[in-house]
């Protein structure tokens, strides 16, 4: 299968990296009260995960949002303080992020740093998530100029164990100067049809594979390790499969656990914080 462009150039994964997941966001916690409690299942290989009240932190703060984001932060605190160790890939991520809308660079930097502030003093989040990110070289002054002030905001933050990533919501290869935008890029996000024969790009190799984050849905079950095989190969970390797609009214395929939860998280495994 072409997973690269015809460049000539060797990835640099051997497939031994180890996966963990990036939760793209899942629907409400009153709607979708197993989704929340696995992330905190010990052993699960979180990376992270994303809070969307309504495209944003919403006008005031949720109480069920908050009930999940602290069960989130208790959970990565006892892996990290507590008596733990199966659990200790969470001391590395497990990270809550507040979801930005960047409305592919229609929004205000004045209204995006709002909403990250609401998420800081409401939920108490790790990082950001930078929705509908611009990926053209028109929009990387921008997209650089908010990433630094998220930056500086986290920094200045009172979780004390230091902060968690700035990640672009892409869903494509942007322009190479992105990858020193942010802690990491989602370079796909679609059907499970277009990812089996998809490419990367060949910038992408000067990174290691903590920098990208693959969400593709309609993946089958039969082809669960077929799809981990193309995401080490091209370089991604930190993935979501599910078998869940866009159609049959389903307007969101990553909002709820694929049927193959257990089974994806069994072939990932626990992994090993570093």
């Amino acid at each position: 299968m072409p997973y690269l462009t015809p460049t000539g150039t060797v990835r640099r994964t051997s497939g031994a990296e180890q996966l963990g997941f990036g939760v793209p966001g899942y629907a409400h916690p009153l709607l979708a009260p197993t989704e929340w409690a696995e992330l905190v299942r010990p052993g699960t290989p979180l990376h992270w995960a994303v809070l969307n009240i309504d495209s944003g932190p919403g006008a005031r703060p949720d109480p069920h949002c908050l009930e999940a984001a602290g069960r989130l932060r208790n959970a990565r605190e006892r892996a990290v303080h507590g008596d733990a160790p199966q659990d200790s890939v969470r001391a590395a991520g497990g990270r809550l992020l507040g979801h930005l809308d960047l409305a592919f660079g229609s929004r205000s930097f004045g209204e995006l740093i709002a909403d990250a502030q609401s998420f800081l003093d409401w939920y108490r989040v790790d990082g950001f998530y930078l929705g509908r990110c611009p990926a053209g070289r028109a929009g990387l002054p921008a997209v650089r100029r908010l990433t630094s002030t998220l930056a500086t905001l986290l920094e200045h933050g009172d979780r004390g164990e230091g902060t968690g990533p700035l990640v672009l919501g892409l869903g494509t290869h942007p322009h190479p100067g992105y990858a020193e935008a942010a802690d990491q890029l989602v370079t796909f996000s679609g059907p499970w049809t277009d990812y089996r024969w998809s490419q990367v790009a060949e910038w992408t190799a000067a990174y290691p594979p903590e920098r990208f984050a693959h969400f593709v849905h309609g993946v089958p079950r039969t082809h669960l390790e077929e799809a981990m095989r193309i995401a080490r190969w091209q370089g991604a970390g930190t993935i979501f499969f599910t078998d869940r797609d866009d159609r049959h009214g389903q307007t969101d395929p990553f909002a709820a656990l694929p049927s193959y939860w257990d089974e994806i998280v069994s072939r990932i495994g626990p992994g090993i914080s570093e």
